[in-house]
C-alpha cells in the first residue's frame, strides 16, 4: 500500500483518516483496503447490498457495502440484518449442546424417549433415530418439507406432528443427506425440554448472554431495525426487489431463519472461538461441548456444494491444506450468508448479502481474506474435468425421488448426460424445474450448468453414491435422493 500509516500508543493504526487495528499476532485488518475491495467486488458481481464482519483475536471489525433496497436507495450500514438461512441451524445445535451440558438432553438417545410424538413411517428408524443423527444430518429425514405450521406458538408441535407421514430419505446412520426436517425436530426438543418456545430459548439462552442485540427470529422483530430486502434476476445483471421478503413460515425457524447482522454472526461465532464462554466471561457452553460439535461425525461424498470435507454437530467442517476449519452457509429468498471459521488462527468471517452473483462474492473476498488473515488457501472452483474422463451413464439414468423432489438423469439426443430438477408436492411454488447439462468430474461426479451463480461459482455438483445398505442416491444440495427407477 501506498497510504501512510500512523501508529498510536495502543498499536492502533490509521490509514487517511480511518482506524484499523493491530492484533496481539501483530495482524494488520486494513479497513480502508479492505472496504474499497468489498465495494468493488460487491459491485461487479451485481449484489445490491451485502455486510461482512471479521473477528480477529477476539476483536470484531464490520464493513458495509451498497443498498438494502435497490427501489428505496437505503445504505447498507454494519447494524442492518439480514436472512441468514440455514446458518440458524447452527443456532439450533448451539442451544442443543447447551442443554446436553445442563443433563437435560442425551446425544445417544432416541429422539422418542425426549419427544414421544416424533415419528417417520418406518416405525424401526423412528425407533432408533438419535439427536446426534439429527445433528450430524445422518438421521435419515429429508429437508424439503416446507409445512406451514402456523403462526401461533404450536407451530413446531404442528410441524412435528405432519413430519410423521414424510418418507425418509435413507436408512439412520448409513450415509449424510442434508436434513432440515431434523432441525426442526430439535426445535420441537428444545421447547419440550425448556417449556419454552424456540423464539425465546435462543433469546434468553444464547442471544441475551452474548449482548446480540441485533438477532431475532421473527418478521415482526425484524422491523426495529434496517432490514436487508431480497433480490433476484438473471446472472449478470443487477437483480431486483423479490416481490416477496421471506416466503419461510415460522415453523421452518430452527432450521432457516434467524435474522441477524454480520456483526452479530461474528459475535456468536466468537463464543466458539473463545471455547464456550461470553465476553463477559460467563460459561455459556462447555469446552467439550465446543469440542464435540467440532468433531468429524460423518465424511461428506459432496465436498464441493457447501466446500465441506465433512460434518460435525450443526457445523460444516473443512480441511484447507491441513488447516481444519468450520462454518455454515445459508440462503433464504435471494438473500445468501456465508460464515467461516478457523480457530488455529483465531479468525471467523461472515457475510451477508441480499441477491445477486452471492456465491461469487464470497469466493473471491474470502479467498483473499482467509489468505491474509489466517493462511488458508481455499480449493479452486468446482468445475468439469479437461479432458473429459469416459463415463459409464447407463447405472447412472433414471428416476431419483425424495419428499418434495423428483430429479430425473436422461441422455440428450447428442448421448450427452442432462438432468431435470423439479420441485413438486408442498414444494412445488418454490422454483420452475431446472434443466441442466452435466459434464463429468468423475465416474460419478459431475458439473451442472444452469443453476446460477448465486448456487455455485460456475458448476452446480451432482454426485452419484452408493450407500452402506447397496441402494444407489443422487446428491444434489448436500442431499440424497433415492433412485427409484
Amino acid at each position: 500500500m501506498n497510504e501512510t500509516m500512523n501508529w498510536n500508543a495502543d498499536g492502533d493504526w490509521k490509514v487517511q483518516g480511518e482506524w484499523g487495528v493491530r492484533d496481539s499476532a501483530g495482524r494488520r485488518f486494513d479497513l480502508a483496503r479492505w472496504q474499497r475491495c468489498f465495494d468493488e467486488l460487491r459491485a461487479a458481481h451485481h449484489v445490491p447490498g451485502a455486510s461482512l464482519a471479521v473477528v480477529i483475536d477476539g476483536q470484531v471489525h464490520e464493513l458495509a457495502s451498497g443498498v438494502l433496497h435497490r427501489g428505496t436507495g437505503v445504505e447498507v450500514t454494519p447494524d442492518s440484518v439480514f436472512l441468514s438461512g440455514s446458518i440458524a441451524k447452527v443456532y439450533t445445535a448451539t442451544l442443543i449442546m447447551r442443554l446436553v451440558d445442563e443433563g437435560k438432553l442425551d446425544l445417544d438417545a432416541p429422539v422418542v424417549d425426549t419427544l414421544p410424538e416424533f415419528a417417520t413411517p418406518d416405525p424401526e428408524a423412528t425407533r432408533t433415530i438419535t439427536v446426534r443423527q439429527l445433528l450430524s444430518h445422518t438421521g435419515g429425514v429429508t429437508n424439503d418439507f416446507n409445512f406451514d405450521g402456523g403462526r401461533g406458538d404450536d407451530c413446531l408441535a404442528r410441524y412435528v406432528e405432519a413430519a410423521r407421514r414424510v418418507a425418509l430419505d435413507c436408512p439412520p446412520g448409513t450415509a449424510i443427506s442434508y436434513g432440515g426436517l431434523g432441525y426442526i425436530v430439535l426445535g420441537r426438543l428444545i421447547e419440550k425440554v425448556t417449556g419454552l418456545t424456540w423464539d425465546q430459548a435462543l433469546k434468553e439462552l444464547l442471544f441475551a448472554p452474548l449482548g446480540l442485540e441485533r438477532s431475532v427470529t421473527l418478521p415482526e422483530e425484524a422491523l426495529r431495525f434496517r432490514v436487508a430486502m431480497s433480490h433476484l434476476g438473471e446472472p449478470g445483471a443487477d437483480p431486483h426487489p423479490a416481490p416477496s421478503w421471506d416466503l419461510m413460515p415460522r415453523s421452518v425457524g430452527p432450521a432457516a431463519r434467524v435474522i441477524v447482522s454480520a456483526g452479530d454472526m461474528a459475535r456468536f461465532a466468537r463464543l466458539h472461538l473463545d471455547g464456550g464462554l461470553a465476553p463477559d466471561g460467563a460459561r455459556v457452553l462447555s469446552a467439550d461441548a465446543v469440542a464435540a460439535m467440532q468433531h468429524r461425525e460423518v465424511d461428506v461424498p459432496d465436498k464441493w456444494t457447501v466446500s465441506a470435507d465433512g460434518w460435525g454437530l450443526g457445523w460444516t467442517l473443512y480441511d484447507w491444506d491441513g488447516i481444519a476449519g468450520y462454518g455454515h452457509d445459508g440462503a433464504a429468498i435471494g438473500q445468501y450468508a456465508y460464515l467461516r471459521v478457523v480457530p488455529q488462527a483465531n479468525v471467523a468471517v461472515a457475510l451477508m448479502t441480499n441477491g445477486g452473483a452471492a456465491r461469487l462474492l464470497y469466493a473471491d473476498l474470502f479467498r483473499d481474506l482467509l489468505a491474509e488473515l489466517a493462511g488458508v488457501t481455499m480449493p479452486a472452483p468446482f468445475a468439469p474435468a479437461d479432458p473429459a474422463p469416459a463415463v459409464d451413464l447407463a447405472p447412472l439414468l433414471g428416476t431419483y425421488k425424495r419428499e418434495g423432489v423428483v430429479i430425473t438423469v436422461s441422455r440428450k439426443d447428442d448421448g450427452s448426460p442432462h438432468m431435470r430438477y423439479e420441485f413438486v408436492g408442498d414444494m412445488k411454488d418454490m422454483s420452475p424445474p431446472l434443466e441442466m447439462d452435466l459434464e463429468p468430474v468423475t465416474d460419478k461426479v459431475f458439473a451442472a450448468s444452469g443453476a446460477g451463480p448465486s448456487f455455485s461459482e460456475d458448476y452446480m455438483p451432482v454426485v452419484f453414491s452408493t450407500l452402506a445398505d447397496g441402494s444407489e442416491v443422487c446428491y444434489v444440495g448436500m442431499r440424497a435422493t433415492p433412485k427409484t427407477a
